[in-house]
């Protein structure tokens, strides 16, 4: 076609030129220079590869290709007319430019034809009426591809979008309406039976209006899967999905320093403790993108470590050392062997029992993990000239009410002391630093997974009270902003991860209702799907947390990680205290475990007493109310 192109814009060149009517003379001329002018333009055409140009999908950048390739090749054509006329004498100047036209109206042309006959093939209306929501690249490419496919469940019906300039006009014959405010008027118009949001850059206050609006207008409603899964060709953008609380409660990520990620981990030995866990194991997913020169999965739980062994090998392959190592970090010689044998530079200590309720019911074991699983972690570290140690910490350390938050606050105390004490014996060891944030969205034994079960079994959704609040993020932005903080660490230092707002469980219940299509069954709708029911507060559990104990907040090279140095007890002293805990612990003595904490971390206000089952049955021996009393005399 496109040589058959040439030749047709050539002669049809002198047949306007010569209104209709080509001399004997000019038709010997043009039949003389078709071998020159066919060679060159068949010359171009293969230059600019036009032979490669799909017709069915052929696009704006390929008729500007085809037009760069007309204007090149009539140019060549034309300089090549002069050479061989010693200049225009006999030859009309106008032909090389009818040429060009003609050329690139026929060449382009074929192509469009079998394009609009091939969408046209296409264009049925089998779907649900949808109803798209942003009428920018994205939905435009939604819109082209679900009037191209032959099946499809989806036809869309109109744009609903908020750009004033846009809305009246048609996008691929659809119209254009709005504004989005105007969602359940707009749906009821178009009688659209599925709402699609096609606006990847839309934070997460906007998909909850959205969302709301919906199911106002008891319509259903999508979201695009991943820019990054349709780029990798994974999915295709018609694959819709559904809006998920992530969607909601997470945030716009705020684009990595690649430069903080890499400074702990490139061609550096890695460990992970805790490797298996909802956080540890993202640790992994992350560090190992990162080249690290060796990745040791240190885990006590084999089917955990097992599951994210298999995962790494399985992705990473022959490009990266990784190590599987079952163990406790309570273990202070497994531990220390294995960083001394496997020469390990950086360590992210992700171990610890994070359930608060169970760690109530096991206070001695969560202090033995949390606490003293930290420590002889840390001292195996700075023995084996660890270059940094990062501790996962939580924002439950903050004036804790219950034991695991207790934990994880001496925790942090122990890192801040050791920092200290190198510091003073002039020493630049093993970096210490501690990274504290709030709930991630998913995580092991969270409330989603939870909340997300219950609403599976028809309810009802169980919150502990009304007006309790937490910080929520997704795990691979903690992570990400994790690895980060590290790299920045000078020492001692706290760092605490921006969270955004306190989201209301109750609220986080209510939506997750939503987003599965159902309604929340209360007194203004008595004939709802879902009932939400509160419980109560559990063991420990108190209504708000917070991210710092004391001083103030100071910026740090990423905008939301925050850096704080609190209060701490210097080493020589807190060892006396750790030592008398680590004694009460061996013995079961609860009573003074308590007492101790009290005495050692600032703002310890236990919410309970001890639900420890072992502890009252072993105390029946002392009436109930009597141990009580104690327990709060020595606190």
């Amino acid at each position: 076609m496109d040589l058959l192109s040439i030749v047709i814009a050539w002669f049809g060149a002198y047949w306007l030129r010569f209104s209709f009517s080509i001399p004997v003379t000019e038709w010997t001329q043009a039949v003389n220079l078709l071998p020159w002018i066919f060679g060159i333009q068949l010359f171009f055409l293969l230059l600019f590869r036009l032979d490669r140009i799909i017709p069915s999908f052929i696009s704006l950048p390929d008729i500007i290709r085809i037009g760069f390739y007309g204007f090149f090749s009539i140019l060549a054509s034309t300089f090549l007319i002069f050479i061989y006329n010693n200049g225009f004498i006999g030859f009309s100047r106008s032909i090389p430019a009818i040429d060009f036209i003609l050329l690139f109206f026929f060449t382009s042309g074929w192509r469009l034809l079998i394009r609009i006959f091939t969408e046209k093939k296409y264009i049925k209306q089998p779907g649900k009426r949808t109803l798209i929501i942003g009428a920018g690249r994205a939905g435009e490419m939604l819109a082209r591809d679900m009037l191209r496919q032959k099946k499809t469940d989806f036809f869309p019906i109109a744009f609903c979008d908020d750009d004033p300039s846009k809305r009246g006009k048609l996008l691929h014959g659809i119209p254009v309406v709005g504004p989005i405010d105007q969602l359940p008027e707009i749906i009821e118009k178009y009688k659209a039976e599925l709402a699609v949001l096609a606006m990847p850059s839309a934070d997460r206050k906007f998909i909850r209006h959205v969302v709301n609006l919906c199911h106002k207008a008891g319509i259903d409603y999508k979201t695009l899967p991943s820019t990054q899964d349709i780029i990798s060709g994974k999915i295709a953008i018609t694959n819709l999905r559904e809006v998920t609380i992530e969607d909601i409660l997470g945030r716009k990520p705020v684009p990595p320093k690649q430069e903080l990620l890499e400074a702990c981990i490139k061609n550096k030995v890695v460990m992970v403790t805790g490797a298996g866990g909802s956080i540890g194991s993202e640790l992994c997913r992350q560090i190992a993108t990162l080249r690290p020169k060796r990745l040791v999965l240190f885990e006590h739980s084999e089917y955990a470590l097992y599951k994210i062994d298999a995962e790494l090998k399985q992705k990473f392959k022959d490009n990266l050392e990784i190590i599987p190592l079952l163990g406790s970090v309570c273990n202070f010689n497994r531990v220390k062997t294995a960083i001394s044998v496997l020469e390990v530079e950086t360590i992210y200590h992700a171990a610890a029992y994070k359930h608060v309720p169970l760690i109530e019911y096991n206070p001695l074991e969560g202090i033995q993990n949390n606490l003293f699983g930290t420590l002889q972690t840390a001292l195996a570290a700075l023995e084996c000239g660890v270059k940094t140690f990062l501790l996962i910490s939580t924002d439950k350390a903050v004036r804790p009410t219950n034991v695991m938050g207790a934990s994880k606050r001496l925790a942090e105390m122990v890192l801040q002391a050791l920092s200290d004490h190198q510091q003073q014996k002039g020493e630049h060891g093993t970096i210490f630093t501690m990274v504290r944030f709030g709930n991630v969205l998913g995580s092991s034994g969270s409330v989603v997974p939870l909340f997300r079960k219950q609403i599976e079994q028809g309810g009802p959704v169980t919150v502990t009270h009304p007006d309790i609040t937490r910080y929520f993020m997704t795990i691979p932005e903690a992570v990400q902003l994790v690895i980060q903080a590290g790299s920045m660490a000078k020492g001692g230092e706290i760092f605490v991860l921006d969270m955004g707002e306190p989201v209301k469980i109750v609220d986080l219940a209510r939506n997750m209702i939503k987003l599965s299509g159902l309604t929340v069954k209360d007194g203004v709708n008595p004939d709802g799907d879902i009932e939400i029911i509160y419980t109560g507060l559990r063991p420990g559990e108190k209504l708000y947390e917070e991210l710092l104990i004391d001083g103030d907040f100071t910026s740090t090279l990423h905008p939301m990680i925050k850096c704080v140095r609190e209060k701490y007890i210097e080493w020589n002293n807190l060892q006396k205290r750790l030592k008398q805990l680590n004694s009460a612990c061996e013995t079961f003595d609860l009573i003074k475990v308590k007492r101790i904490l009290g005495k050692v971390i600032e703002g310890y206000a236990p919410q309970c007493d001890s639900v420890d089952p072992i502890w009252l049955k072993r105390s029946k021996k002392t009436p109930l109310h009597h141990v009580k009393g104690k327990i709060y005399r020595m606190i």
